[in-house]
C-alpha cells in the first residue's frame, strides 16, 4: 500500500494539552492537503474546526479522555455536544475500573448510551490495550461487538503503551466482523502504520505521518 493509500486511512491527530487554533488550523489544512480520513481534534476545537473545512473533511473527538472514568451521564453529554458543534466521529475512552472489575453489563451499558447519542455518527471504543490482559481484551471484543459500536480502538497515546501488531490481530480476531480496528498511539513511520494495516487494522490514529510526506 502506498502512502497516500496509508493515509486515507488515517485519523490526522492533535489532541495535547496545549493544542492552539493554529496548531488545529494546521491540523486541518494537512488533512484536507493528503485527504485522511479525519482530523481529530480536541472538543473545544471542534466548532471552530467544524465552520473552517465546511463539508471537505470529516471532524473527529474525543469522549471522557484520556482516562474514561468520567460518569456515563457527563459521556452523554461530551458526545452531544460535540455533535451539536459538527463531529462526524466520536472516540470514547471507556471506564477501565468497570472493566477491571469485570463489570461488562457495565461498561456495555455506557458504551451504548454514547452510542445513541451520536445520533448515526461513527462510534469508536477506546479500549486502552496496554491495561488489560488477554482475558479481558477478549471479554472487551464481546462487548464492543453488541454495543452498536462501528470501532474498537486499541489506546488512547496517553497510557505506558499504544499500539501493538498483536493487540491489534487480537482485536480483529474476537471483534465481530461488522466491527472494525482502529490502531493508534506511537505510529510514527509508514512502515509501522502498515503493519498495523496488515494485522487487521482498518484506521490508524497519527499525530506524525502526514510530517513524513510533506
Amino acid at each position: 500500500m502506498d502512502q497516500k493509500e496509508i493515509l486515507r486511512r488515517v485519523d490526522h491527530t492533535v489532541l495535547t494539552p496545549t493544542a492552539t487554533w493554529e496548531q488545529v488550523k494546521a491540523v486541518c489544512d494537512e488533512g484536507k492537503q493528503f485527504c485522511v480520513a479525519s482530523v481529530c481534534v480536541p472538543p473545544r476545537y471542534v466548532k471552530r474546526a467544524n465552520d473552517y473545512v465546511g463539508s471537505s473533511l470529516k471532524i473527529c473527538t474525543v469522549v471522557g479522555f484520556p482516562n474514561g472514568y468520567s460518569t456515563p451521564e457527563v459521556k452523554v453529554f461530551e458526545t452531544e455536544d460535540a455533535i451539536r458543534d459538527g463531529a462526524d466521529e466520536i472516540d470514547m475512552v471507556i471506564n477501565q475500573g468497570l472493566a477491571r472489575d469485570g463489570d461488562w453489563e457495565g461498561v456495555l451499558a455506557e458504551i451504548k448510551a454514547v452510542k445513541a447519542s451520536c445520533k448515526g455518527r461513527i462510534l469508536k471504543v477506546i479500549i486502552e490495550a496496554c491495561n488489560f490482559t488477554y482475558e479481558e481484551k477478549v471479554a472487551l471484543c464481546r462487548v464492543v461487538s453488541i454495543s452498536g459500536a462501528d470501532f474498537i480502538k486499541t489506546s488512547t497515546g496517553f497510557a505506558q503503551g499504544g499500539a501493538t501488531v498483536e493487540d491489534v490481530r487480537l482485536l480483529r480476531e474476537h471483534v465481530s466482523p461488522d466491527v472494525r480496528v482502529k490502531a493508534a498511539g506511537g505510529i510514527r513511520t509508514f512502515e509501522q502504520a502498515q503493519a498495523m494495516i496488515d494485522a487487521g487494522a482498518e484506521r490508524i490514529g497519527a499525530s506524525a505521518l502526514v510530517s513524513l510526506v510533506k
